[in-house]
């Protein structure tokens, strides 16, 4: 019963984080020089690479398929023209959006 709950409070603390970017419009805009902004799930999801989750672990937390949170992954690495989670991160940075 613990982790149960455990899990569920994950998921309404996930839920509330996912209203504040979505109100947070500066969170959902990248610089011009990108071809197409990261959406709001997206942003979900760097956040939790950027924390050092593990595919599976951001699938658990985000309530997602595995082969989902990868799809969002290669869809991250794409529209920042990277190809690592860590240069993802560092770049997420740099442009102001961790």
């Amino acid at each position: 019963m613990p982790k149960y709950l455990g899990k569920l409070l994950e998921g309404f603390e996930a839920e509330k984080w996912r209203r504040e970017v979505k109100s947070d419009q500066r969170l959902i805009q990248l610089p011009k020089s990108l071809i197409e902004p990261l959406s709001v799930r997206e942003l979900e999801v760097l956040h939790l690479i950027a924390q050092g989750l593990s595919n599976r672990e951001i699938s658990e937390r985000l309530f997602l398929a595995l082969s989902t949170v990868k799809g969002h992954n290669r869809i991250i690495f794409d529209k920042l023209q990277v190809s690592r989670r860590t240069e993802a991160v560092a770049l997420a940075r740099k442009l102001g959006q961790l």
